[in-house]
């Protein structure tokens, strides 16, 4: 076959994860910048909560962007972006859009990338944190509604 439809996550999809992801930020206190991208890598939705860092809102969407084109969470890259490593200097490719700092966490649909969130403002754990309850929303929404 010469094509296929694989899964897309929706503006709805991506409105989820955002809400989800603002939630948990509200929970933890600590106001974030919010990403969320498609798997082309574009921004689909995005908040900048009050109070967020405002030099984190490029971040957010880098992680986003990582997560998704890598198909990985960006804190996977936390001890292996070291001098001398197979990987030292990556951060600096994709005209320095890269990132290797936790805080982008893919969002997948049987088996596909469909997108990723990606937050910043706190510590890369926080942002890590922040970034999986939106995934964990959106991945719910994608299960199937029970008959009644």
């Amino acid at each position: 076959m010469a094509t296929h439809n694989p899964p897309i996550l929706t503006l709805a999809g991506a409105q989820t994860a955002l809400s989800a992801s603002i939630q948990r930020a509200q929970a933890i206190s600590v106001p974030m910048n919010v990403a969320v991208v498609d798997a082309s890598l574009h921004l689909l939705a995005f908040a900048r909560m009050d109070g967020a860092k405002l030099t984190s809102v490029d971040i957010a969407v880098n992680k986003a962007f990582t997560a998704a084109g890598h198909r990985v969470p960006t804190s996977s890259y936390k001890d292996k972006v070291v001098p001398g490593s197979a990987v030292w200097g990556i951060n600096w490719t994709n005209g320095g859009r890269f990132s290797t700092i936790g805080g982008g966490v893919p969002i997948v649909k049987d088996g596909v990338v469909v997108g990723a969130v990606g937050c910043s403002t706190g510590t890369p754990a926080q942002d890590e944190d922040v970034a999986t309850a939106g995934v964990e929303a959106v991945v719910k929404s994608f299960a199937p509604k029970a008959k009644l």
